[in-house]
């Protein structure tokens, strides 16, 4: 009897899962299958097969990437290029932060890690309109552009993407033996020698785990871009290129769905690449935390 509550409960997670995964995946795989037919096919049909082909979503791409209205490869390279910059500046400044403070035991250092954890909760509707005059006050201030500029969005994804990473360095840090460390000050290390030499190649494991979920958020994130860079601006990343494409294709759904196709196709490859790295940090932080 056993036996079989234990197949029967097996089953009833296995059929959740199926159910789950197809609603999950349907969009993408509705996304897919309509960037593979003609404008007519996908109007008469958009969730059947027949029109489908390689050869008309290879005319699809082509189309997409080559029109002047989407400028595929502007928006391409400056997502890449936010994109980059910012995991990097997480990365560094977010394994740093943690490290100090999950080493420096003081009520100082213990105020400024729930401060991090606080701002996690706080919606970005909440702060979006102050952040716009914000970044505008401390680019005239500065003598420096904060809005409609590369550096202004690199800046506050640093400050929106910062608590989750500390948060999940912190974690790691903490099953980190101190006795490296006292190992490594014996030796005549500096603390900046300490932590580039012997802690930052320990936090690889979750570092990478960490950059791939900010990639993943950074590259196909809609709001934060749209406040700052503006939808008619010359800096526009693959969502608002997108978004604008939709504007001056309204009926092109064969065109409009490629185009949303090539957005998600990096991130998408990247997630199925490293899904294996992504649990082994997020396992490994949890377990050390």
């Amino acid at each position: 009897m056993h036996t079989k509550e234990k197949t029967s409960s097996v089953i009833a997670k296995v059929v959740i899962a199926v159910i789950v995964a197809i609603y999950v995946l349907f969009p993408f795989a509705l996304v897919v299958l309509n960037s593979c037919k003609a404008k007519n096919d996908i109007t008469n049909n958009p969730i059947g097969f027949e029109g489908a082909s390689f050869s008309q979503l290879l005319q699809n791409l082509n189309d997409v990437i080559n029109n002047k209205s989407f400028l595929f490869w502007n928006a391409f390279g400056y997502s890449a290029l936010i994109t980059v910059l910012s995991l990097v500046l997480l990365a560094l400044f977010g394994a740093m932060a943690a490290w100090v403070i999950c080493r420096n035991k003081t009520k100082w250092s213990l105020a400024i890690y729930f401060t991090f954890i606080a701002s996690m909760i706080i919606p970005f509707q909440v702060v979006m309109l102050p952040l716009i005059s914000t970044f505008r006050e401390a680019g005239n201030f500065i003598g420096i552009p904060m809005l409609m500029s590369v550096q202004g969005i690199v800046f506050a994804y640093l400050g929106f993407g910062g608590a989750m990473t500390v948060f999940i360095l912190n974690g790691f840090i903490k099953g980190i033996p101190y006795d490296l460390e006292e190992a490594a000050s014996i030796d005549g290390c500096s603390p900046e020698q300490t932590f580039f030499r012997v802690i930052f190649p320990l936090l690889t494991p979750v570092i990478t785990t960490v950059t791939i979920l900010n990639g993943m958020w950074i590259w196909n994130d809609y709001l934060l871009p749209s406040l700052m860079l503006g939808r008619s601006g010359d800096i526009k990343t693959l969502p608002i290129a997108v978004q604008a494409f939709v504007g001056s294709y309204v009926k092109q759904w064969n065109l409009i769905l490629t185009g949303a196709l090539l957005a998600i196709l990096p991130m998408v490859i990247l997630f199925l690449i490293a899904q294996k790295q992504i649990m082994k940090g997020m396992i490994e932080g949890a377990v050390k935390g």
